[in-house]
């Protein structure tokens, strides 16, 4: 599937990651540049495997609904159910306030990690409005 640690070597291209969390906008801590998300290390994970590599993507890049990534707007920030995304440290983007109840696609930093967080995938096709749903399978 893809994720934001093989984007950073070249192995892909950000836009080629296959997976997302999708969250919601819970709330805004305005003076901090926050916003809240309903995802955390628990929908996420806790893998922080961009950390060490020239682009820094904290918990993972924040798209719209469309799977489109906001401007330098990560997840920097995870507790066991919430997530705060802010502007990039360092960067010149301009803050995204996006509404409470806002849908959000999160990229993540390993596709394993992420994926194995949860019991099924919610499976769009590319130009589709058809979701269908897989199970995950378990054990090794």
């Amino acid at each position: 599937m893809f994720d934001l640690v093989m984007a950073g070597i070249g192995v892909c291209a950000v836009e080629d990651i296959a997976l997302s969390v999708l969250a919601t906008v819970i709330g805004h801590r305005a003076d901090r540049g926050w916003t809240f998300i309903d995802a955390g290390w628990m929908a996420l994970s806790r893998d922080r495997g961009t950390a060490k590599q020239p682009i820094d993507q904290g918990y993972g890049i924040v798209c719209d609904i469309g799977g489109r990534p906001y401007p330098d707007l990560i997840v920097t920030e995870t507790n066991q159910e919430h997530g705060i995304i802010a502007v990039r440290p360092g960067s010149t983007a301009p803050q995204v306030t996006l509404p409470v109840g806002a849908k959000v696609r999160i990229l993540p930093n390993h596709a394993c990690a992420t994926g194995a967080q949860h019991d099924r995938y919610h499976v769009v096709a590319a130009g589709s409005d058809t979701v269908r749903q897989w199970e995950r399978f378990r054990g090794w």
